[in-house]
């Protein structure tokens, strides 16, 4: 039997690439999933995939940069759910423009989803782990949080690496608790997020996506932390195309 049978996982940008894929094969290895997303019509066609296939799923919808919505959102599953087991945030950004480029705009975006997305939803989920005393934190960082990636990527590289420093903070404090805290660090992955490249990076990134791996592969990563049994904490899982060198 599954170690993830029954258990009822929360999908934070769950609608499309990486998010998707791990809602499609939890629920496929008996878990309940709900998926969040800010685009609620894509998030119910996931939902009614799985459904379709015999799986448990919902969908939501939330904008993580609102500290409000991430909480209600995890109140709203667990009344329909009656439990939350795991809470998976696969939403994020990353754009490349050289620094000289200046724009703050994309700056901010990046530090409201990738860093203080990640912190309202710790912040909504974190009292009830507590509560019950179980619980699995899982958050998507990028190799560009294990080394800077320049140029362009200063400051999608600062973001993953406060997002690695909350995830290790988030592991040692609780680590006189059963909450379990997974980082799972991927290189290029092909969900589509490299065609959404600004500023004047965007054929280099082509060219280093053109070796990526599948969206199924992260997900299998994100299933094999929440498999495990409760006394094992798998804290980072770094995942990279083989042919990829950073």
């Amino acid at each position: 039997m599954s170690g993830i049978k029954d258990k009822v996982a929360l999908i934070l940008g769950g609608a499309g690439g990486i998010g998707s894929a791990a809602a499609q094969d939890l629920a496929a290895k008996g878990a309940k999933v709900a998926i969040a997303d800010i685009n609620r019509p894509q998030a119910d066609i996931v939902a009614k995939r799985i459904q379709d296939r015999g799986g448990v799923a919902r969908a939501y919808p939330v904008d993580i940069t609102n500290k409000d919505q991430v909480k209600a959102l995890v109140e709203h599953v667990v009344r329909d759910y009656g439990a939350l087991d795991a809470l998976i945030n696969c939403a994020g950004i990353m754009f490349v423009r050289p620094l000289s480029e200046i724009n703050t705009e994309e700056w901010e975006t990046t530090i409201d989803l990738n860093v203080k997305g990640a912190l309202w939803a710790i912040a909504a989920s974190l009292p009830l782990f507590l509560e019950q005393q179980r619980g699995h934190i899982i958050n998507l960082s990028s190799v560009h949080g294990l080394k800077v990636f320049s140029p362009g990527g200063a400051v999608h590289s600062a973001s993953k690496f406060a997002l690695r420093a909350l995830c290790e903070g988030v592991r040692a404090e609780l680590a006189n608790t059963p909450i379990r805290s997974s980082l799972i660090t991927p290189g290029a992955v092909d969900t589509g997020m490299q065609y959404k490249t600004t500023g004047s990076d965007s054929a280099r990134m082509l060219a280093i996506y053109k070796n990526a791996i599948p969206a199924e592969a992260v997900a299998r990563a994100i299933t094999f932390a929440m498999e495990q049994p409760p006394n094992v904490d798998v804290n980072e899982i770094v995942i990279r195309p083989t042919a990829q060198a950073i």
